[in-house]
């Protein structure tokens, strides 16, 4: 009896799809993960400048000029790297994306063919574990910025007794916040990724037009900047690093910081309606926003130091001194509460798309059969009182460094990715072929491309010493090892795409180089079928001068035709 409960059960939670639209439902495919039709395929370059936005309006970008300056380096040089980076970041971004805009699948499938159907799960866990933590911390930030615009509307929010018990790190009132932010961000976790124009508009004018009036305010009442805008060099002489390592060291934590978001670039490339929609979006808003944003945080630092006496990189305590801690004047907290809400609107937003809605869908790939992308998202949302953010912000310091420098196991990913997609397989892959285990290219040994293990290891292998000693504060570590570890997204990137070529020159895999003449999937539109000699299943072909049947287009048959360009 409770067999027969369990099945009816499973039967009621599993995925249904359109098997008119190809949206097989099993082990390894449903809606979210096939290949995404011309349909599907909404985002225009506002789109991709929206969600490149939520990665540069936010407090993290804004405070990255402190980090440089507190390693000694001048604002010109702190502003020098991260121009740099920033343009590494939109170069990264678009090579690791650009899968997903020829052929419109996700990090999920796209991992496949490189690492084996099951191996697939190697970065897949890498992925889903990022994406629970990270969601869980920035709900957190996010419950600070609601503390702000509850205190600016009741003062005595932030003075109310703390009632919670002495185990827990943190007080009732931000605990609270807390909680509201997340409830705040729930109705943004069912809207499609195919809708989130509107969202990415609100968000880009409000938190742009809140930043920029903070800087007109503070440059107005300040009438002009204070000593930190002409913070020189003043690297310590018993410093063990020079100029050029400093500089080293921040342009990899600026492209480090944002690695979880480029690695699977794909998963929302894929919507682009063009190319060319995304490489706009990308480079106005990941580079050109992103270098705005800080140096907007550096002006308004530097001009409220000049009001204030004291440096406020942090924007939480910025807002809470302007209106001082809510006794200020009602227009002071009138304009904080606005400003902390375009903060916290944005923040909310980037922590659905960025951590949510890319956890539902890694969890798709997990379990295709029960989960799609919104489902994912509710999970990996949930999953944020398991991981109690509270502790990990307010306690384990280390632990959110390490959280940090998880670049180090991420490049290497990327590297297999873009050694095998673009050097091995000359951007051609068997879509179908993802989504099979029998008659397929990507099985290899029992689901697993050997060659892509050894050669991830690789690289992050010489850069792990260095997290450690760094991370753990060694007083006189190696310098060996630290210097690896400035350099780790670099290293392991080129370390272990290198490996995974070699390895693949020694033991060639089968199938390098080919694709499907046929769009089994309807996934292309006329013009890219034309650019890539496919013909739609439905469509008769002519091999040999001979016309044959049209091809059935359900995966079951298996029927497929293969052309080496």
């Amino acid at each position: 009896m409770s067999g027969l409960r369990l099945r009816t059960l499973k039967e009621k939670i599993q995925l249904q799809g359109d098997g008119n639209e190809h949206e097989q439902v099993d082990s390894w495919s449903n809606r979210d993960l096939i290949p995404l039709p011309p349909s599907r395929r909404t985002w225009g370059w506002f789109h991709y400048f929206g969600y490149w936005t939520l990665n540069s309006l936010n407090i993290s970008n804004w405070q990255t000029p402190n980090t440089f300056l507190s390693y000694g380096l001048s604002v010109g040089q702190s502003m020098m790297v991260i121009v740099v980076g920033k343009l590494l970041v939109t170069f990264f971004s678009t090579l690791i994306a650009w899968c997903g805009l020829r052929w419109h699948i996700g990090f999920t499938v796209q991992n496949r063919f490189t690492w084996g159907l099951r191996g697939s799960y190697i970065p897949l866990m890498q992925r889903v574990l990022l994406n629970f933590i990270w969601c869980a911390i920035q709900c957190w930030n996010g419950g600070r910025l609601v503390a702000v615009c509850i205190t600016a509307i009741w003062p005595s929010f932030a003075k109310m007794h703390n009632t919670l018990p002495s185990s827990m790190p943190t007080t009732t009132y931000q605990f609270i916040a807390f909680v509201l932010f997340w409830i705040f961000s729930v109705p943004f976790l069912f809207v499609r990724p195919e809708k989130f124009r509107l969202p990415f508009l609100v968000t880009s004018i409000y938190c742009g037009l809140g930043m920029l009036s903070m800087m007109i305010w503070s440059l107005s009442v300040a009438k002009g900047v204070g000593p930190l805008w002409t913070t020189g060099q003043h690297i310590p002489e018993t410093s063990s690093w020079n100029l050029h390592w400093l500089e080293m060291k921040g342009i990899n934590q600026i492209i480090g910081g944002i690695a979880a978001g480029i690695t699977n670039g794909s998963d929302f490339s894929r919507y682009a309606r063009a190319p060319k929609h995304y490489v706009l979006g990308t480079v106005l808003s990941a580079w050109v926003t992103g270098v705005l944003v800080s140096l907007v945080g550096l002006v308004v630092t530097a001009a409220c130091q000049k009001i204030y006496g004291e440096v406020y990189w942090n924007p939480p305590d910025l807002l809470m001194r302007m209106m001082d801690s809510g006794e200020g004047s009602s227009k002071a907290r009138a304009g904080v509460f606005f400003l902390a809400a375009g903060f916290a609107l944005t923040g909310m937003f980037e922590n659905v798309c960025g951590n949510a809605v890319a956890g539902g869908i890694d969890l798709a790939g997990l379990f295709p059969r029960y989960l799609d992308i919104r489902r994912g998202a509710i999970l990996t949302f949930v999953a944020v009182w398991v991981c109690q953010p509270w502790q990990l912000v307010n306690k384990a310091a280390t632990f959110v460094s390490v959280l940090s420098s998880f670049s180090v196991f991420l490049s290497p990913i990327m590297g297999v990715m873009v050694v095998d997609f673009y050097l091995l397989r000359k951007g051609r892959i068997q879509l179908s072929h993802l989504y099979r285990t029998r008659d397929t290219a990507y099985w290899y040994h029992k689901g697993v491309n050997w060659r892509a293990i050894p050669a991830w290891i690789c690289g992050w292998a010489p850069t792990i010493g260095g997290l450690v000693v760094t991370v753990g504060g060694t007083s006189s570590p190696p310098r060996s090892l630290v210097k690896l570890y400035y350099m780790a997204f670099l290293v392991g990137f080129f370390v272990s795409g290198t490996v995974f070529l070699l390895l693949n020159l020694a033991f060639p895999c089968t199938g390098l180089g080919e694709y499907e003449k046929v769009d089994v999937y309807e996934t292309f539109t006329p013009r890219e079928a034309a650019n890539l000699e496919v013909v739609t299943a439905s469509e008769p072909q002519v091999l040999d001068g001979v016309e044959s049947d049209p091809v059935d287009n359900k995966m079951e048959s298996g029927t497929v035709v293969e052309k080496s360009l």
